[in-house]
């Protein structure tokens, strides 16, 4: 008998599972419309990211990315504010939580991150 527990250091989730694609997209970022203190104190949530995952509490950061279609784009850091997991079994077992954004990275740094910290063949900019 045991568990199995992840610990994370970047929160890669869809715009299903709660990222904020309707304020960060690349055409928004592309054209200079996202500002980060227009969201500073918002809270977001993600929900049903699969498996048990601890995320580093706050002040830690933690990576915020987008998963798009299996592919992950880097936007940044983010702090957590809550973290929950459910489920009855290992196999069902579910992370929700809610996290506000701390920095949004540039368009050519957001490029290189993602380029170098994405797993192979993962980079949304392959």
């Amino acid at each position: 008998m045991g568990s199995f527990i992840e610990f994370n250091d970047t929160l890669q989730i869809s715009t299903e599972q709660g990222f904020p694609e309707e304020i960060l997209n690349l055409k928004k970022h592309e054209t200079g419309e996202i500002d980060i203190r227009n969201i500073e104190n918002k809270i977001f949530e993600f929900k049903n990211k699969k498996g048990a995952r601890v995320y580093q509490p706050a002040p830690t950061r933690v990576f915020l990315v987008h998963n798009i279609r299996e592919k992950w784009l880097y936007w940044g850091k983010i702090v957590m504010l809550e973290q929950c997991i459910k489920g009855d079994s290992h196999e069902n077992q579910t992370t929700s939580g809610k996290y506000k954004i701390i920095e949004i990275y540039d368009l050519d740094y957001q490029e290189q991150f993602t380029v170098n910290e994405s797993p192979k063949e993962k980079s949304y900019f392959e």
